[in-house]
């Protein structure tokens, strides 16, 4: 009896020394840093109308299932002060592309109210000082405006026991933004505003998506408008595999410009022209020859041939080595290559030196070099100073987000045909008032005015609600001065006729 209950004593002895050990070695939870805001007054005149506006720049929690705080979203809001009815007035929600970019292009270069101002033609922009002016032509007159970084780009971040891979996917990212957006109408009080959402590049992509997390619930947020700029919905026409005949279709018309552009074609049409010319060849004889395959022979290949190279610029005898399938970049690579300079990609205005001439593809993209230094000086010196949020860490420009999930049925790789654009047609029989603008850059590979086009003529998508317009410059059109000025136009008149 006596041994017995030694050994009852022994075990509840050793019971309580692994209960104590494993409650110490427990990691702490990580603490989560209070989100921090600064509210700023100003004043300004936009579109002839003198206002004052109250900028919030700031961090807003965003929380999981369990209510955690896991993400800090860096946001900045300019509102309009002293509105009667803000349910009447519009906000537009608007953020860039990447994915992995934060919002400081749109923000800085054409919808905020200060803008950086550098060379218009295709130039190199420098080293600082650069010129940050006011900007009179934004459309805060008839829409507030909140910039939005997704997580892991500007400031924003994950906190607490949040995860990267919790926030870097299409579905991932999309419900954090749609999570950002109901906080935001809730904490502004403007669930009944006229709203609006816009993003440049993969910000489109994301565009696409957030429509599905916002109207594709019960609790569905409603929106007015889609900002499409710079559009990529569907990426069949940007695989290059070998098969897939779609990227070389849709390139076509932006080889074409850019041949105009740099005076590499024999022709009296005007740019408009000239690029409608080249897409009714790319759909109706380009595609079609491409999809003969080897069947395409003799006088049939040819005259194909013959075509390509009058809207090309490029020789018939590169034509044929290249198969007829010319991928963009080497055509940005051999159209000037007796000049010794490459075309650059976001906008092939853009002419950049080499190492040397006999590559294949451009060793860089010149329109991104050319414009990033003034941008990332511009931003950071207006939100430090002008909105004075300054916290001791960097605002991730572009490039911080890694590992994207690009499923939208689970975990995995980019699929191969991944296409957004059936949400926005399946949003637009949900929502008779939901209506698509869609800004396209002649000079613009990296997301070609035919391939948004193409996404947007099918899947559901209504016609009669969907805004075409088209500027003299590339991916970041508002680069260039005349095509800032009217797509400014533009989109004012899409918000107006609501």
């Amino acid at each position: 009896m006596r041994r017995s209950h030694l050994s009852l004593r022994a075990v509840l002895l050793l019971a309580a020394c692994y209960t104590a050990s494993t409650f110490s070695s427990e990691k702490e939870p990580k603490p989560i840093p209070d989100p921090v805001m600064s509210i700023t007054q100003h004043k300004g005149t936009f579109n002839g109308q003198r206002m004052s506006f109250t900028a919030k720049a700031g961090e807003t929690p965003l929380k999981d299932k369990d209510g955690d705080v896991t993400a800090h979203i860096f946001s900045m809001s300019y509102i309009k002060d002293n509105v009667k009815d803000s349910a009447t007035r519009p906000v537009s929600f608007i953020f860039n592309g990447g994915p992995g970019s934060a919002s400081v292009w749109l923000h800085m270069g054409v919808f905020g109210p200060k803008k950086i101002v550098i060379p218009s033609d295709a130039e190199d922009d420098g080293a600082a000082p650069f010129s940050l002016l006011d900007n009179p032509d934004t459309v805060l007159d008839v829409t507030d405006l909140v910039f939005i970084d997704p997580v892991g780009t500007g400031f924003s971040r994950v906190v607490g026991e949040g995860e990267n891979k919790d926030y870097w996917g299409v579905k991932e990212d999309a419900k954090s933004i749609a999570q950002f957006i109901r906080i935001w109408l809730r904490e502004n009080g403007r669930w009944n505003s006229p709203k609006f959402i816009g993003g440049e590049s993969y910000g489109t992509t994301r565009s696409a998506a957030l429509i599905e997390e916002l109207e594709g619930r019960w609790d569905d947020v409603s929106i007015n408008g889609i900002l499409l700029i710079s559009t990529i919905l569907d990426f069949t026409i940007d695989t290059y595999d070998q098969g897939n005949e779609m990227p070389y279709m849709v390139q076509l018309p932006t080889m074409a410009a850019t041949a105009w552009y740099h005076k590499q074609v024999n022709t009296e049409l005007s740019l408009e022209e000239w690029v409608e010319a080249a897409r009714q060849f790319a759909l109706r004889e380009y595609a079609p020859a491409l999809l003969l395959g080897p069947a395409l022979q003799g006088q049939e290949r040819d005259a194909i041939k013959r075509k390509l190279a009058h809207f090309t610029g490029l020789s018939e005898t590169y034509l044929e080595r290249a198969n007829l399938r010319v991928h963009f970049q080497r055509f940005n690579k051999e159209l000037l290559r007796e000049e010794g300079v490459a075309l650059g990609r976001l906008d092939s205005r853009f002419k950049g030196e080499e190492y040397d001439n006999a590559g294949e593809y451009p060793e860089t993209d010149p329109s991104f070099y050319g414009i990033d230094g003034s941008y990332t000086a511009a931003l950071n010196h207006w939100v430090r100073e002008g909105l004075q949020f300054n916290p001791d860490r960097e605002y991730t420009i572009i490039g911080g987000v890694t590992q994207w999930n690009w499923s939208l049925n689970g975990e995995g790789r980019r699929q191969p045909y991944l296409n957004v654009a059936p949400y926005i047609g399946k949003a637009m029989r949900g929502n008779k008032d939901l209506r698509v603008f869609n800004a396209a850059g002649y000079y613009d590979f990296a997301t070609p005015l035919l391939g948004a086009e193409y996404a947007l003529q099918r899947n559901g998508i209504d016609p009669e609600r969907v805004t075409y317009k088209y500027y003299e410059a590339g991916h970041m059109m508002y680069i260039h001065h005349p095509s800032f000025a009217q797509f400014l136009i533009d989109v004012r008149e899409f918000i107006l006729a609501r």
